[in-house]
């Protein structure tokens, strides 16, 4: 299923996997994000939940500079539908459709089944970043052209790497995700006197209902769950799948490596009742943000998704000293439990003129809607009046 396209620029190659570049040297360009680390995409490679005959194909690019050092890269795919990306564009699609046109294959620059901002245009260092940049992205186009893709994506892109999009005339597509930021909290309760009275009652008579139920959690790296331990939590994810009919991105080879391999970065919130594992929140993490990515579980105790997936998370910041906490996608009912709404962004090139244009005109009306909807989660905030969050 893999393309390769021949007319790349001579300073960039594409590959169809990172096993033959080593991890130590692609390690300096993904400086501290855990999910563009090596080992979390090869581990995605090895255990085939990319390439083969998925819907992720891995088309790598990087830059090497004349003493064969990497300087830069794009971690790239090619898609053949839009799963997994949590950047919706299935209207796209059908209007592609309607109009006798083929929206697939496309190229998006991502981390597969990862909606956590962080850098798209990784350079080293040392690099002329505007110059590895550009080579970059005239890369990416040059292989949509070669691929007849449809559009190029840049998902979750981090400020840094905007500009450079932006000169190159993508579209912007803006959307909103709710965060945790740490304000140098010395325990959960001095987090919680920011909140107004009655949101404050909330959550602790959550948190009560939880203690008082007998429920216990443990926060552990990936060496530290026994086999029996990853065996459940790995039931749990695999049925928040299986509940919305689908069966779930990530595989049981895939968490036994990054166990292993990413075990400082692998953090698993793990509760139990009568010492059974009942529920589980799987998280990444860097020495500076905590990212919450799938959780599940075998009972149903009241607040047990609360406090597992958020008071839990935003200890164990406070704990470890870390700055953020990023708990996932959607949710409004994160915001009464201390979580602000924070702009994430996409960018979008569509390389048929007319369809760029009308996804921009969509674009600059959808911005209007998330601006205002943003406004109205902000109204909510459990703060009280001057407390700064963000």
């Amino acid at each position: 299923m893999a393309h390769t396209p021949q007319n790349l620029p001579p300073e960039v190659d594409c590959l169809a996997t990172l096993s033959g570049v080593e991890a130590a040297e692609w390690n300096v360009l993904a400086r501290d994000n855990p999910f563009l680390s090596h080992e979390f995409l090869v581990a995605l490679e090895h255990s085939h939940c990319i390439g083969g005959m998925t819907h992720w194909q891995p088309h790598y690019l990087v830059v090497r500079d004349q003493s064969d050092q990497l300087v830069g890269a794009m971690p790239l795919y090619i898609k053949s539908d839009s799963r997994g990306e949590f950047v919706f564009d299935w209207g796209w699609a059908d209007a592609f459709e309607r109009a006798g046109l083929d929206y697939y294959p496309k190229l998006v620059a991502a981390v597969p089944f990862t909606p956590a901002t962080g850098p798209r245009i990784l350079t080293a260092p040392s690099a002329d970043r505007a110059a590895v940049a550009s080579q970059l992205l005239t890369a990416c186009f040059d292989s949509a052209k070669a691929i007849n893709a449809s559009s190029v994506h840049v998902l979750f892109p981090e400020d840094a790497d905007r500009p450079y999009l932006e000169s190159e005339h993508y579209l912007l597509r803006k959307s909103c995700q709710f965060h945790w930021h740490n304000h140098a909290y010395a325990n959960f309760e001095e987090f919680l006197d920011t909140f107004t009275s009655s949101k404050r009652k909330k959550v602790r008579r959550e948190r009560r209902r939880i203690a008082e139920a007998g429920i216990s959690f443990e926060h552990l790296h990936g060496v530290d769950l026994s086999l029996s331990d990853w065996n459940a939590v790995f039931e749990f994810y695999s049925r928040t799948f299986m509940r919305r009919g689908r069966p779930p991105y990530l595989n049981r080879a895939f968490f036994d490596e990054v166990s292993q391999t990413l075990s400082d970065r692998l953090v698993v919130i793990l509760a139990r009742y009568e010492s059974r594992p009942i529920a589980a929140a799987i998280c990444f993490r860097s020495n500076t943000a905590l990212y919450g990515r799938y959780w599940g579980s075998l009972a149903d105790f009241h607040s047990l998704h609360f406090e597992t997936c958020y008071y839990q998370g935003i200890e164990y910041c406070i704990e470890n000293g870390l700055q953020l906490f990023e708990p996932g996608t959607q949710g409004e009912h994160k915001v009464s439990r201390g979580f602000s709404p924070i702009e994430t962004y996409s960018y979008h090139k569509i390389l048929n003129p007319d369809f760029h244009a009308a996804v921009g005109d969509f674009l600059e009306r959808e911005t209007m809607y998330v601006e205002d909807y943003m406004q109205e989660m902000n109204d909510h905030v459990p703060y009280k009046e001057n407390e700064n969050q963000v």
